[in-house]
């Protein structure tokens, strides 16, 4: 069921659609304030470097590992029955973890379970997308999303700030709770979207189909460009986040505020490049948008390692910012526009998935060049190796056809 909107915002306009973003934002607001909530526990334990480290590796790499599988669950699943189910687990596992704060081996196994629950929804709500709103649409659609899943969640942190002092960390994992039960019954607003039936090819076990989800992946030249640009790219600049503090107090000679204002600029360039790609992200083509997404956001990181000042290295992490928006939305853009709705779930979570086994390794790695050449040079080799995946991808993109789901 394609839900038709005339001009004018989709928020507004489409109804379902506004169910899946209001979800989205409200849940997304909620999972960074509790991730306070948790780190402020963790950090009060007698193993705290080590609690949060394992807190890290099973909030990102068992759901990296389990893409293959979880991919499946979005293409064989109704999907709004899926995300309701993804919500409500959360929530539920997030409430134990209020109430009993239990000794750190359970702890992170709950926390394990919510991690995979949340990676289970992503690619469900990307694919969800196309069957809420037009193709010419989709841009849009997918920069709304990105606002509200990586651009608003930065007002989580300010409003844990805010409530702990009187509600402490129990209180702080309770909102969040509350927002993923939130989150389940604006998902109620959307319609049923069954999944596509398989074709007698495509029959068999849970294991055969995340094969044939990889197949896919490895033989569809023009979705394999997307992903593995996309996952290199990561690899080279996750290290920035990472990089940022040691620059701000090393180089730059700034305290904690600096810090802060450095970290501030990649958000404020999110919440404006999300802004920007929904406005005029259409008139550029989605392979266009891409490449210019991993330039600009490049760009920013290679001059941030030639900065002189924290305001200075502010506006270029805001320049990083509005980079990662439009990657952003032209990877799912180019994934739901050329894969077939019954590989777009598994196509979804095997992307998101390789993203994250990427960011670990952009962390082990840009973490010892940061401690061997320091912060500038782990800046600068950031920014020169995505400017060499722009380059790539570009000239990938003119001598192969558009991405389809045709292997």
């Amino acid at each position: 069921m394609r839900m038709e909107s005339p001009g004018g915002s989709l928020l507004r306009q489409n109804r379902p659609f506004r169910w899946l973003w209001c979800s989205r934002t409200i849940s997304f607001i909620g999972g960074s304030t509790g991730m306070v909530g948790i780190l402020l526990h963790l950090a009060d334990t007698n193993e705290a470097v080590a609690a949060v480290t394992l807190l890290m590796l099973c909030g990102d790499f068992a759901p990296a590992l389990l893409a293959p599988l979880i991919g499946v669950l979005a293409d064989r699943v109704e999907l709004k029955r899926l995300m309701l189910i993804c919500e409500i687990g959360q929530a539920a596992a997030t409430i134990v973890i209020a109430i009993w704060l239990p000794a750190l081996p359970v702890f992170l196994a709950l926390f394990t379970l919510r991690a995979v629950l949340g990676q289970i929804f992503q690619p469900a709500s990307r694919t969800a997308v196309p069957t809420l709103v037009r193709d010419a649409e989709l841009e849009s659609a997918n920069a709304h999303l990105g606002f509200g899943e990586h651009g608003l969640p930065v007002l989580g942190p300010l409003l844990a700030a805010v409530l702990v002092p009187f509600v402490g960390v129990r209180g702080l994992l309770l909102f969040d709770a509350g927002t993923f039960i939130v989150s389940a019954l604006l998902l109620m607003g959307l319609p049923a979207m069954t999944a596509q039936p398989l074709g007698l090819e495509q029959e068999g076990s849970f294991l055969r189909n995340a094969a044939d989800g990889l197949r896919f992946l490895w033989r569809n030249a023009g979705t394999r460009l997307v992903v593995f640009s996309f996952v290199v790219g990561v690899a080279f600049t996750g290290v920035d986040d990472l990089a940022l503090v040691f620059l701000a107090r090393g180089p730059l000679g700034s305290g904690d505020p600096g810090v802060g204002l450095l970290y501030a600029g990649s958000a404020a360039g999110l919440l404006v490049g999300f802004a920007v790609v929904n406005r005029w992200g259409a008139l550029l083509s989605a392979p266009s948008l891409l490449v210019l997404g991993y330039a600009i956001g490049s760009m920013g990181n290679l001059l941030t390692g030639l900065a002189w000042a924290v305001g200075v290295a502010f506006v270029l992490q805001t320049i990083r910012g509005l980079g990662i928006a439009a990657t952003d939305v032209a990877a799912a853009t180019l994934i739901q526009r050329g894969v077939s709705r019954e590989m777009q779930g598994r196509t979804f979570a095997n992307f998101y998935g390789a993203i994250g086994l990427a960011a670990g390794v952009s962390y082990i790695f840009g973490g010892f060049l940061v401690g061997v050449a320091g912060p500038r040079a782990a800046f600068l080799v950031a920014g020169a190796g995505g400017l060499a995946v722009a380059a790539y991808t570009g000239a990938r993109f003119r001598t192969r056809a558009p991405v389809t789901s045709d292997p």
